[in-house]
């Protein structure tokens, strides 16, 4: 058996719990909006066409903040597209995804959907075929009060009040060869600066998000962060992260280590933008939007041959998520906690059906993925202040990434009491966990819950939705600071 021990102590604060590091992203991708959060024949359908199911599961979820309407969609995307009578919108080719969009959804409609689900509304412009008109309209028909014709416009199609939307994305990936309107640092930095400027100029309160690197695997990684900012870096709130990862041929180990290169993705950029910033004598610091974030099994997609036609919203990366998949999802989600200094605002890529928490059947069932857990667990009980542990761990040797320890934790503590997220990276067996609560006034552990299985593929399915689900961890130690980690397990344990 191994052993781990760990000290908690609220003198170790990281940075308070920022409530948008539980947002997630709705792409016009596949079926994440068609038959995902929209579906107007569905059973549960309300007034509006959203699915009931989905919503209570989103809220379910704890989600804080949604991002749309994307990704790679929205550098080709007209946002007048998809507002007025829906009888008179256009359908377009969609080049990111080869599909065809019907524009059922559109703005109005999305910003209607997040009032409904409680969630913060986060709108992504488009520089890829786009600029600085196209973003301005699109503000001032989404945030001014009346009396313009945009505006007014928005009154007349259903939406009197202003949508109100405070946190904007200056394009998607623009670093990418893949991206509609691929620019260089340069370019896009310019781009990006001006569209920010006159953006500022309606309403110097919103807060801008800057395209980051769409990896830190790109050949631009660090010098695209550094001209980006060089041009942005006073205009900007943001600067945006992107990361997905898979086990790769058979790796286990090294995929439960991925948060090891989210990690160092994180720290690069951080210093990155602190070194332009005080190269540029600035005051000002630039946070981290890590603004698409997960396991995506990548490969398939890319070996996978494109529709002949232009699929009205087609299967498109459907991923169905094991255990294994959801222990290293939320190694990713206590770093970006880990990390909460720095990364304030996060966005889980995607919400339904496209790499997602969520599946839903069209017509039919809605249900939980593997991944739903880590994710509802930390947002719910996440409170007060991120706390840095001090962990003594026993490692293990990985393929990708060297030698990493079996352990990988973060607490937060607040008035009501102290959350541990825990995961346990061994596959060969249990990790008995110490906890050295002394600066906590004694507390002692209350609950523990653990996410884990004896078959590490072990899959949630609309027939068995439950088969991988926290249960209460039945090897907790009969000692109030002492609790035993199952091999590859995500746990929640709560002190008091």
């Amino acid at each position: 058996m191994h052993q781990a021990k760990l000290t908690l102590d609220p003198a170790f604060k990281v940075a308070p719990v920022s409530r948008r590091t539980f947002g997630t992203f709705v792409e016009h991708l596949g079926r994440c909006v068609y038959t995902g959060i929209y579906e107007p024949d569905h059973p549960s359908a309300d007034a509006d066409g959203f699915r009931g199911d989905v919503l209570e599961l989103t809220r379910e979820l704890g989600v804080s903040t949604v991002r749309y309407p994307g990704g790679n969609f929205v550098s080709g995307y007209r946002w007048e597209d998809g507002i007025g009578p829906r009888e008179s919108r256009p359908h377009r080719l969609d080049l990111a995804w080869h599909s065809t969009e019907t524009n059922e959804v559109g703005v109005d409609e999305f910003v209607r959907w997040c009032r409904k689900a409680g969630v913060e509304p986060m709108m992504a412009i488009n520089l890829g075929t786009r600029g600085i008109e196209a973003a301005l309209d699109l503000l001032e028909y989404c945030n001014h009060p009346s009396g313009t014709a945009l505006s007014d416009l928005r009154a007349a199609n259903g939406s009197k009040d202003p949508h109100g939307i405070r946190m904007w994305c200056l394009g998607n990936e623009m670093d990418g060869p893949w991206q509609t309107g691929h620019k260089t640092p340069r370019e896009y930095g310019r781009l990006a600066a001006e569209t920010a400027r006159a953006m500022r100029m309606v309403d110097s309160s919103l807060e801008l998000v800057a395209c980051g690197s769409s990896s830190s695997s790109m050949p631009t990684f660090g010098t695209w962060e550094a001209e980006v900012l060089e041009e942005t870096y006073d205009l900007v709130d943001y600067i945006s992260c992107h990361a997905y990862y898979e086990e790769k041929d058979g790796d286990l180990g090294s995929f439960l280590a991925c948060s090891t290169n989210m990690e160092y993705f994180i720290r690069s950029v951080v210093a990155t933008a602190d070194h332009v910033g005080a190269r540029l004598k600035s005051r000002k610091r630039i946070d981290i939007s890590f603004d698409e974030w997960n396991v995506w099994y990548l490969s398939r997609f890319q070996n996978a041959a494109p529709p002949a036609d232009w699929p009205v919203a087609p299967p498109l990366l459907e991923d169905h998520y094991h255990l294994a998949d959801a222990v290293a999802f939320g190694g990713l989600l206590i770093t970006l906690l880990r990390n909460s200094d720095r990364v304030t605002s996060a966005s889980l890529a995607q919400l339904v059906n496209v790499i997602a928490p969520i599946m839903t059947e069209p017509g039919g069932r809605a249900w939980r993925q593997t991944t739903f857990h880590p994710f509802a667990q930390a947002s719910r009980l996440a409170a007060g202040d991120v706390l840095r542990v001090e962990s003594v761990s026993p490692s293990y040797e990985t393929a990708e990434y060297g030698e990493v320890p079996l352990l990988h934790a973060v607490a937060t503590h607040s008035e009501e009491g102290t959350t541990l997220f825990a995961v346990n990276r061994s596959t060969d067996g249990p990790l008995s966990l110490e906890i050295d609560a002394r600066a906590l006034g004694g507390a002692r552990i209350l609950e523990a819950t653990t996410l884990t299985h004896t078959d590490v593929y072990a899959r949630n399915t609309a027939d068995d939705p439950d088969r991988v689900a926290p249960r209460p961890n039945a090897d907790v130690e009969h000692d109030p600071a002492r609790v035993l980690l199952p091999p590859v397990s995500w746990n929640v344990i709560r002190l008091g």
